[in-house]
């Protein structure tokens, strides 16, 4: 089955909060713009709505019309924030350096918008925030640098969040070539702005990426990354061989003791093709089975009628010793530790 191009994908949106905060603060009501798009805007199940990508496009130009004194993406971007995922907030609050708060972004592909796609690169003595593949226009179009230059307003303001001297190293480059209202963005981000550049990205100097911060808090730092983690693990992916793979752990969990050979002739495939169609989707059928395992073990131990044992069983370990050592390498506490906690 082929899969569908990611921009035909629906599109998590969970930042709905966020898009009403900044047309209030622009001066306008979001309600009929998205009554006319037909965009669904349902607070009690926000996690799991979600808008296709053109809709998503036509209200982003919408509100930047609609908008009566300032640019909707730089104030989309300035409103940005983790209130609906406060771990990432507090993981990234308590960074102790700006390279561990690059981290950040891998969650934020998989959690809230896989179009942000933002890649940290090195190159001599520069680094770089790069926005890469379907973040990227895909027609030149408005609507695609709208949503760059919201990006980039993001990922401007935890940088000074998190480094208050950052606007004094850093610079920005965008691919596209300078729009009309181009003096606002010196104004509004206060660093160096270049377009017509090969890449969209921040740059600031390697050394800074490893500069202690001063809200570095490495205990809670380390809690809100196992929540993080805690949260990705209950995450099934929906598409593509991978999820192939987790629909068949999750029918048959007595596969997850055993090896990749098994699960190649369930799904009628040789195994080293199993093996390369998985690299190609960036993944490695070991730590796969590793995630659906975790996912699966937690949704186990919330159910207070499964002992140790059984859980061990169903996941296929050899014992109760091997699962409680696995667990704690994922979670960093004990199946009987994390349980009690829930409780």
């Amino acid at each position: 089955m082929n899969r569908a191009p990611l921009h035909e994908e629906p599109i998590p949106f969970i930042t709905l909060p966020n898009w009403v905060k900044a047309a209030a603060l622009c001066g306008f009501n979001i309600q009929p713009v998205f009554d006319e798009l037909g965009i669904e805007t349902d607070l009690i199940h926000l996690e799991d709505a979600t808008v296709s990508r053109p809709r998503l496009e036509q209200a982003m130009v919408a509100c930047v019309a609609r908008a009566r004194s300032q640019h909707f993406p730089f104030v989309l971007g300035e409103t940005f924030a983790f209130d609906y995922l406060p771990d990432i907030g507090t993981f990234l609050a308590t960074s102790p350096t700006l390279r561990d708060a690059v981290r950040v972004f891998d969650w934020v592909r998989t959690l809230i918008n896989p179009l942000i796609d933002v890649r940290l690169e090195e190159d001599g003595d520069i680094a770089r925030l790069t926005l890469r593949g379907a973040g990227e226009p895909r027609d030149g179009g408005a609507a695609a640098i709208y949503f760059i230059e919201s990006i980039f307003a993001a990922i401007a303001r935890f940088g000074r969040m998190l480094h208050g001297d950052v606007e004094r190293f850093s610079r920005l480059r965008f691919r596209y070539p300078a729009p009309a209202y181009a003096a606002a963005y010196e104004s509004h981000f206060r660093i160096p702005v270049a377009f017509a550049q090969s890449c969209n990205a921040i740059e600031l100097p390697r050394a800074q990426l490893d500069v202690p911060l001063d809200g570095g808090f490495p205990a809670l730092h380390g809690q809100a990354e196992a929540r993080v983690e805690q949260r990705l693990a209950r995450l099934p992916r929906r598409s593509g061989l991978i999820a192939a793979v987790e629909a068949q752990f999750e029918r048959e969990p007595h596969l997850l003791g055993l090896g990749i050979a098994q699960m190649a002739r369930r799904l009628a495939l040789h195994e080293r093709t199993l093996q390369r169609r998985l690299r190609e989707e960036g993944e490695v059928y070991g730590e796969l089975q590793d995630r659906v395992r975790y996912r699966l073990a937690l949704r186990d131990l919330d159910d207070a009628r499964l002992d140790l044992e059984t859980i061990s069983e169903r996941l296929g370990f050899s014992d109760r010793r091997s699962f409680t050592r696995a667990f704690t390498r994922w979670a960093g506490v004990t199946p009987s530790r994390y349980r009690l906690r829930g409780r």
